[in-house]
């Protein structure tokens, strides 16, 4: 599986997306700054957690607009994976790719520890090594990560199996305790926890490989 990790200004997960996908795959990702027109020829992108642009505006709506983003629009477009983690997650909701938004976590406060996630659904190419139903635990550091949607849209996600993981201990109000959430096409995720923060349990815990696990097998 060969793969990409977009780098803008702020972002500081950029390097822990790189080490985990070189941990699980052998093989170093590229690294592609938001100003860059084309993404090389990989089989997934990832968009990694951060602060893009500092936050300055809504978080990921600047991110959003960046040059780069044409591009990852037309990879998912054709089928290619893309996975947005926290920010990531944000700059998905914002250019579109996912819908919804992320807003001011309910008590307003920046919450950063571990979490831990239901798999809802393993019918994807993010979740086929999980079990559902499975109990993970996953870090999270943000201060936007409330999911909200309009009640048609959340309906149709649920109805639609595109809610991937769920907050057991709701650390932000996320609507319906939604963690993660796929495209209609499911080949673009977009989750707030961090799975590659726990690819070694020696640095915290092991439960997010599973995750790049199913995308090496679907990808490869």
């Amino acid at each position: 599986m060969k793969s990409a990790v977009i780098v803008f200004p702020a972002s500081n997960c950029d390097r822990d997306a790189a080490t985990a996908l070189k941990d699980m795959t052998g093989k170093t990702p590229a690294m592609v700054w938001h100003q860059d027109s084309e993404l090389p020829e990989v089989d997934l992108v990832v968009l990694p957690g951060g602060f893009a642009y500092g936050d300055y505006l809504r978080c990921g709506a600047m991110a959003a607009q960046s040059q780069v983003m044409k591009a990852i629009k037309a990879h998912a477009e054709k089928g290619g994976a893309v996975l947005g983690i926290c920010n990531g997650f944000q700059v998905l909701t914002e250019s579109g790719l996912l819908p919804g938004a992320l807003m001011r976590n309910a008590g307003l406060k920046f919450v950063c520890r571990p979490v831990t996630l239901s798999v809802e659904e393993t019918q994807s190419a993010f979740t086929r090594k999980y079990e559902k139903g499975q109990s993970v635990s996953f870090p999270v550091a943000h201060g936007e990560g409330n999911y909200y949607a309009d009640g048609d849209t959340l309906d149709r996600l649920e109805g639609e199996g595109r809610v991937m993981f769920r907050y057991r201990d709701n650390p932000n109000g996320s609507a319906r305790d939604i963690a993660g959430i796929l495209n209609p096409k499911r080949n673009v995720l977009g989750l707030m926890p961090h799975p590659e923060r726990v690819v070694d349990s020696v640095t915290g815990g092991s439960d997010g490989r599973a995750l790049f696990q199913s995308l090496i097998e679907a990808l490869s």
